[in-house]
């Protein structure tokens, strides 16, 4: 015989009660659900489509950037393809979309390109403006800003005042600054003119021996030490250390 029918007659109502109140647990909580999801299933639904709406507009502007530096590299490889072929009006306008790029490194790489194309094509007044320009701008990387300054102050040394020279390049022409060859040149030529042969000639030496200086600028340096009466080739590193900018410096702010 089945179990139920095994069971007394008083337990099959106790049974019958519990079927009736599972029934009556789910009929509540299919209830609740429904009132959590017309009370809350706009927000989640919303916050769905945000997070999702957000994630596609990363992907998208992750995909736009990559586009955008693509185009920029290739509007620049024209430009030096088209100075490459001496066609310097095809340069300048194959630059002028970059001028204002948003990429920092675009931006100071053209306008840089832009002013040399100018002083190629003997405009130096609009050469200077261009460098000029570079250099006062803070928001581009500080390489891009010394390269700009010395081109600037290269283009413009005879009509300068020496102690303007002085003033732009001292603190980038010290032995470890990138710029220490370039730099180092015009600020012993501008001692020079200056009347300071006892702060051009150390310098001018320190220049003819550090190895990390074009070997150009080493070779005129050598010469100009010579002249000053310091044999930069007789001079060990730590001769030529002995006399070094700064201190050179001292002693002729002392004799003024």
């Amino acid at each position: 015989m089945a179990k139920d029918k095994d069971k007394a007659p008083e337990e099959q109502p106790d049974r019958q009660e519990q079927v009736f109140l599972r029934e009556v647990d789910e009929a509540v909580r299919e209830d609740q659900l429904k009132s959590f999801a017309a009370r809350y299933g706009l927000v989640i639904v919303a916050a769905i489509v945000i997070g999702l709406g957000s994630l596609a507009g990363w992907i998208f502007w992750q995909n736009s950037q990559n586009e955008d530096s693509g185009l920029r590299s290739e509007e620049y490889v024209a430009a030096i393809d088209s100075v490459r072929q001496n066609n310097l009006d095809g340069a300048a306008t194959a630059l002028e979309s970059l001028m204002e790029a948003d990429q920092d490194g675009y931006r100071a790489a053209a306008q840089l390109l832009q002013a040399n194309i100018a002083l190629e094509k003997n405009d130096p007044e609009k050469a200077i403006a261009g460098y000029a320009k570079v250099a006062a701008d803070t928001s581009l990387p500080k390489p891009f800003r010394d390269l700009a300054l010395i081109r600037q102050t290269a283009t413009e040394f005879d009509t300068l005042k020496p102690q303007t020279v002085v003033d732009r390049l001292k603190s980038l022409a010290v032995p470890g600054n990138p710029w220490f060859g370039s730099a180092g040149e015009m600020v012993a030529l501008s001692y020079l003119n200056m009347k300071k042969s006892d702060l051009a000639g150390p310098l001018f030496a320190q220049l003819a021996k550090d190895d990390s200086v074009p070997a150009t600028i080493r070779s005129r340096a050598l010469q100009m030490a010579g002249v000053e009466g310091i044999d930069a080739v007789e001079l060990d590193d730590d001769e030529v250390k002995a006399t070094p900018l700064n201190a050179g410096a001292a002693k002729g702010e002392a004799k003024e």
